[in-house]
């Protein structure tokens, strides 16, 4: 199957589930940007093959034989190969305990591995869901109030973005890269020249701000090599914990050639290294750095 056909079954099958469950107390997509690249590539806009993964949470409640209603949620993410490969699914619930979790996760991956491989399966999961359910649940009265999760809120993933640009030479869009990451407090660092290179990370909803608005200033090509979404549980420190990069800042690498506009690749690898990221080098270059 080709990227093409990948993404055209990806995007109909988000067109079904919208029309099916219209409100977002049923179905919530949770990366516009995700939505809009997949557009544009199957609406043939532009020739690069999707960055980031489409992500989004389906709700249902369950009823069990007391005629309680136990809410659910599952957490969803196309692969970039979907439905080549199966989808990442997490199902979530107030009433299951880590262990029932783990185990109903793993169940339904069997399920898919048995009945769906190949073709798309978000609902299958979902009536899986809804059939199976009741046999994970803790035995017990439910809690008079029980939220919903939502395990895709902005505020509890760290993103990172790892952006490609043909050049960046020109004085105003590498203030404005810099100015910007500061106003949405995100950390990283850029690499102007010839390639040039931004990561920004931090609360997904400003990462996403911050590509929007790198991405509608004029340049001869620019995407996202890699993004990275990290679920963060807990508190603020453990995010700090997750990040590579303290601060915003810009990067000179020995900066030389006829225009001093070619940076030393070699310190760039080391400076990954550094930040426990030296394997993104090979997917900005495709070798191994030295």
């Amino acid at each position: 199957m080709s990227n093409l056909e990948e993404a055209e079954l990806q995007l109909s099958e988000l067109d079904l589930l919208s029309s099916m469950f219209p409100n977002e107390d049923e179905f919530k997509l949770t990366d516009q940007l995700a939505l809009a690249e997949l557009k544009d590539y199957v609406g043939k806009y532009t020739l690069e093959v999707p960055s980031s993964k489409i992500q989004f949470s389906l709700y249902l409640d369950v009823e069990t034989p007391d005629e309680d209603k136990v809410p659910f949620t599952l957490c969803c993410a196309f692969p970039l190969k979907y439905p080549t490969i199966l989808p990442e699914i997490t199902i979530r619930s107030p009433l299951l305990s880590r262990s029932q979790q783990v185990q109903m996760n793993a169940d339904l991956i069997t399920y898919l591995k048995k009945h769906c491989t190949g073709d798309v399966c978000i609902l299958n999961a979902r009536e899986w869901v809804k059939d199976h359910a009741v046999m994970y649940i803790n035995k017990g009265p439910l809690p008079s109030t029980v939220e919903k999760s939502d395990c895709q809120k902005s505020e509890c993933i760290l993103t990172r973005l790892w952006i490609y640009s043909h050049h960046i030479y020109n004085k105003q869009k590498r203030k404005n890269i810099i100015d910007w990451s500061k106003e949405l407090s995100l950390s990283g660092f850029s690499m102007p020249g010839k390639p040039g290179i931004i990561c920004v990370e931090g609360p997904q909803k400003m990462c996403e701000e911050f590509w929007a608005r790198v991405r509608r200033l004029s340049w001869q090509r620019i995407l996202i090599r890699h993004r990275e979404d990290i679920s963060i549980e807990g508190t603020e420190a453990e995010t700090e914990k997750e990040k590579k990069f303290l601060t915003f800042e810009e990067k000179i690498f020995d900066a030389h050639g006829a225009r001093g506009n070619h940076m030393d690749l070699g310190q760039l690898y080391h400076f990954l290294i550094d930040k426990r990221c030296g394997e993104i080098f090979q997917l900005y270059f495709g070798v191994e750095g030295q």
